[in-house]
């Protein structure tokens, strides 16, 4: 049996976990597709470094073209990072009939149409399971499991620093910036965290899940962002005595054919699935037409879980070859974006106020509500004794974003109102 042969661009720690498996689960990869899987070349910034596995020093090499150009190489397995090289090189591999496997949020938030069209003409697979979510399936769950359903709403936890951040705050009822600096001296967050708290890397995966789910070409800048760094331990501690947990959530709608995409911190009530995901697991809830609510729970990144996601594409690309119909389930988008304009999102809020604590202010905070036909779910006005002002605690009905803006837009003319301290979505 003629082996399949991989080139590997990359071996920091999903692509050693990449050869721990291929190398470690031989048997089982060749029972499968029916062949050998041979790792035949290896990309490294230093083939004298030291590794933590065994690998043979032929197969490594600092030329990246040495793999691309290679024409007994079958699939190129990307776990490099970067974007604009990276790309030069996937779509080369393309152009030469190559197959390929990545691991890149980036690369396919900002340019998978482009790749997937390119691999569309060459009529190569380009498959990228462990760019969202790690180990957990659920890229190959939209296209194959939801194919025959219309997606309505994917609500998900895709980033796993910023969601042990959260947890360690909610269970102990620390500050952000103390988390913060812990998740950094354990691994979690990079020494500059800003595209993980503020919801950047959560953003390019909702574009990749919003494109997938909606069949429509989601751009990254149709994502509404914000992150958790304004995130208090109050906002959270009000939120809990409410029924609620805080989670920095994705969430992609699509109503009438009408989209949106948005990353926020979100109450989510504390019966919802959803709010027990703690840590640095990941989830992603999804709502079909038919199908109706699901949940897809797992590991959001580490060497083996993501390595898992890659070489089950792998398995997918060579199952593929064998049956000789590789780039003919390149899913390209086919419906016409259309945003949802603020008056067309709709959803309930959690505010938090500081007022004058005196009669009457309560009934001029209810009519900002009533004059912009905002519905209160809630209201509690309690006094604060580190504060002279009284606090008050509302949540609404389902309203626009568009009257909600309105609204805050009221406080801000209001002398009464002297700080609206937080807004946040409320899910579940």
């Amino acid at each position: 049996m003629k082996p399949v042969k991989v080139g590997l661009l990359g071996l920091g720690t999903v692509g050693t976990g990449v050869v721990r498996i291929v190398e470690g689960h031989q048997v089982d990869l060749e029972s499968q597709v029916g062949s050998p899987i041979v790792i035949e070349k290896v990309l490294v910034q230093n083939k004298s470094k030291a590794r933590s596995i065994n690998i043979d020093q032929d197969k490594l090499t600092e030329d990246p073209w040495e793999i691309i150009h290679n024409p007994d190489i079958d699939v190129v397995v990307e776990v490099m990072g970067g974007i604009e090289q990276t790309k030069d090189y996937i779509l080369e591999a393309l152009a030469r009939g190559k197959h390929v496997v990545t691991a890149n949020k980036d690369l396919m938030a900002l340019h998978g149409p482009e790749i997937l069209a390119k691999a569309q003409e060459q009529q190569c697979d380009v498959l990228y399971e462990a760019s969202v979510a790690g180990g957990i399936p659920i890229i190959r769950t939209l296209i194959e499991g939801f194919s025959s359903d219309r997606i309505t709403k994917i609500m998900g936890i895709v980033n796993g620093t910023t969601n042990y951040i959260l947890t360690k705050m909610s269970q102990e009822g620390a500050a952000y910036a103390e988390v913060l600096k812990e998740a950094q001296e354990l691994g979690y967050a990079e020494a500059d965290p800003t595209s993980d708290v503020e919801g950047l890397d959560a953003a390019r995966k909702m574009t990749i899940l919003g494109t997938l789910g909606f069949r429509a070409n989601v751009a990254l800048e149709d994502v509404d962002v914000r992150g958790i760094s304004s995130v208090s331990r109050e906002d959270i501690a009000y939120g809990k005595r409410l029924g609620y947990e805080v989670k920095l959530l994705g969430i992609a709608e699509r109503q009438d054919d009408f989209i949106s995409v948005s990353v926020q911190p979100t109450m989510v009530r504390n019966t919802h699935p959803i709010a027990g995901v703690n840590g640095v697991f990941n989830a992603v809830y999804v709502y079909g037409e038919a199908v109706g609510e699901t949940m897809f729970y797992g590991a959001g990144a580490g060497e083996l879980p993501t390595a898992t996601s890659i070489v089950a594409d792998l398995v997918a690309v060579v199952k593929n070859l064998k049956l000789g119909v590789n780039g003919k389930q390149v899913m390209m988008t086919y419906k016409e974006k259309k945003l949802k304009t603020d008056e067309q999102i709709s959803s309930k809020y959690f505010m938090l106020l500081h007022v004058d604590d005196r009669a009457g202010v309560l009934a001029r905070i209810t009519q900002a509500f009533a004059d912009f036909e905002v519905s209160l779910e809630s209201v509690v006005q309690q006094p604060n004794p580190s504060l002279p002002e009284a606090e008050i605690i509302i949540i609404t009905h389902d309203a626009s974003k568009a009257s909600v803006n309105k609204v805050l837009a009221a406080f801000n003319d209001m002398e009464v109102v002297k700080c609206v301290k937080s807004v946040y979505r409320v899910e579940g």
